[in-house]
C-alpha cells in the first residue's frame, strides 16, 4: 500500500492548529444527473442504511437510483440559489465567520475549513489541504448537535478512512455532540426570542428533528434522548409550560418504523385539537437546507393549513448568526485547551532533561 504524504512539506514551516467543520453534503446541481452520484454515495453508507449489503445493493441500484434522483432534483430546484445550495453557502459562511472569530482570539495559529461528508468539498480533500497548510493538530467539529451513528459516526468513519492511508498523522480531537452545551441552548433560545419579538408568539412551539429508524434507538443510539434534552433545556430557558411546546421527528424514509411522533402527522392533527397557530424550529440542523426550507418551510406548512391551521411560521436555523459563531468559537476553544498555550521554553526543557540525566546525545 502506498501511503499519502505531503511532498511539499517544509520542516521549517510554522505548525498550526486546524479546525475542520463538517456537514452532511449536497449535490453539485439540482439535476437528476447530479443527484444520482450524490444519493448513491449517501445511501451506500452502511451507517446510513443498516440493511444486509447484498439486499440493499439491489434495492438501491435497481429501484431507488432509477426513481429518486428525479424527485429529489425537483425538490432541490425549489431551494437552489444562483450561488449553489443553501447548505453549502451557509456552511461556507460559518467557516469564514469562525475563522475570523478564532483569528481575533488566537491569531493565525488556528486555521478553519469546512467539508461535506457526501459530495464536495470532501473530507479527504480538506484534511489534505489543512495538513499541507501546516496543521499538525486537528479538531474535527461535525455540525450535528445530537450524536447519531448515521451523521456523527459516519463523519468519524470518513476521517478514520483517510487517516488509515496517511503517512504522517496529526494529533486529533473530535467533537461527538453538543446538544446540551449552555452556549448552544442560549443561542437557540435567543433565536426564538428574537423571532417572536418581531413576529409575535404562537400557541405551540414545535421542535422538529430529523428522524431515524426506531431500531437505532433500541440498539443504543442516543440521538432520541439528545433531541428531547435539547427541547427541554430550550423550553426551560424560554420559560415555556409543558402545553406550549412539543417534540417531533421529520424526514422518514422507507417502510420501517421511525422515531415518533412524526412531524407531518403531528401538524396535520394539531388544528383538530384547537391549535391553529404554530412556530416550528429545527434545532438538529445547524444550517438551513432542503429539509428545513422545503420540507418544513413549505410542505409541512401546507399540511397544517389544509388541516385547518391559521398561522404557520418557520424559525430559521442558527446558520452564521453572531450568537452561533460565538458559541462555535467557544466550543472550539474548549476543545483546543492545551494546544493553544505557549510551548515550554526550550532552555527550560533542556534544563529539566539535564536534571533527569538526559543529554539529548545519540
Amino acid at each position: 500500500m502506498k501511503y499519502l504524504g505531503s511532498p511539499g512539506f517544509d520542516h521549517g514551516q510554522a505548525l498550526r492548529i486546524g479546525v475542520l467543520i463538517t456537514n452532511l453534503g449536497t449535490p453539485e446541481a439540482p439535476t437528476r444527473q447530479a443527484l444520482r452520484p450524490y444519493l448513491k454515495q449517501f445511501l451506500s453508507d452502511p451507517r446510513v442504511v443498516e440493511v444486509p449489503r447484498l439486499l440493499w445493493w439491489f434495492i438501491l441500484n435497481v429501484i431507488i437510483l432509477n426513481v429518486r434522483p428525479a424527485r429529489s432534483a425537483e425538490a432541490y430546484e425549489t431551494v437552489w440559489t444562483d450561488e449553489g445550495s443553501p447548505l453549502l453557502l451557509h456552511t461556507r459562511d460559518q467557516a469564514e465567520a469562525l475563522q475570523a472569530e478564532l483569528r481575533a482570539r488566537y491569531g493565525d495559529r488556528v486555521i478553519v475549513d469546512f467539508a461535506m461528508r457526501y459530495g464536495q468539498p470532501s473530507v479527504a480533500s480538506k484534511l489534505q489541504a489543512l495538513i499541507e497548510a501546516g496543521a499538525r493538530k486537528l479538531l474535527v467539529l461535525p455540525l450535528y448537535p445530537h450524536y447519531s451513528g448515521p451523521t456523527t459516526g459516519s463523519t468519524f468513519d470518513a476521517v478514520a478512512e483517510d487517516f488509515r492511508a496517511r503517512r504522517w498523522l496529526p494529533d486529533l480531537r473530535f467533537v461527538s455532540c453538543y446538544h446540551d452545551h449552555p452556549g448552544y441552548i442560549a443561542a437557540l433560545a435567543d433565536s426564538v426570542r428574537a423571532f417572536r419579538a418581531e413576529h409575535g408568539s404562537a400557541q405551540k412551539l414545535v421542535f422538529s428533528y430529523h428522524g431515524e429508524p426506531l431500531r437505532y434507538l433500541e440498539e443504543g443510539d442516543p440521538y432520541h434522548c439528545h433531541c428531547h434534552k435539547t427541547t427541554r433545556l430550550v423550553a426551560e430557558a424560554l420559560g415555556l409550560g409543558e402545553d406550549e411546546y412539543l417534540t417531533s421527528f421529520q424526514s422518514r424514509f422507507g417502510r420501517e418504523e421511525w422515531l415518533q411522533p412524526y412531524t407531518d402527522e403531528t401538524l396535520k392533527g394539531l388544528p383538530a385539537a384547537g391549535i391553529t397557530s404554530v412556530q416550528v424550529i429545527c434545532p438538529g440542523f445547524s444550517a438551513d437546507c432542503l429539509e428545513t426550507i422545503e420540507e418544513i418551510g413549505e410542505e409541512n406548512r401546507e399540511y397544517f393549513l389544509e388541516a385547518g391551521g391559521k398561522d404557520y411560521q418557520y424559525i430559521p436555523c442558527l446558520n452564521a448568526s453572531e450568537a452561533h459563531v460565538a458559541f462555535l468559537a467557544d466550543l472550539a476553544g474548549e476543545q483546543l485547551c492545551g494546544w493553544l498555550e505557549a510551548r515550554t521554553d526550550p532552555a527550560v526543557a533542556a534544563e529539566r532533561a539535564a536534571a533527569l540525566g538526559y543529554s539529548g546525545a545519540a
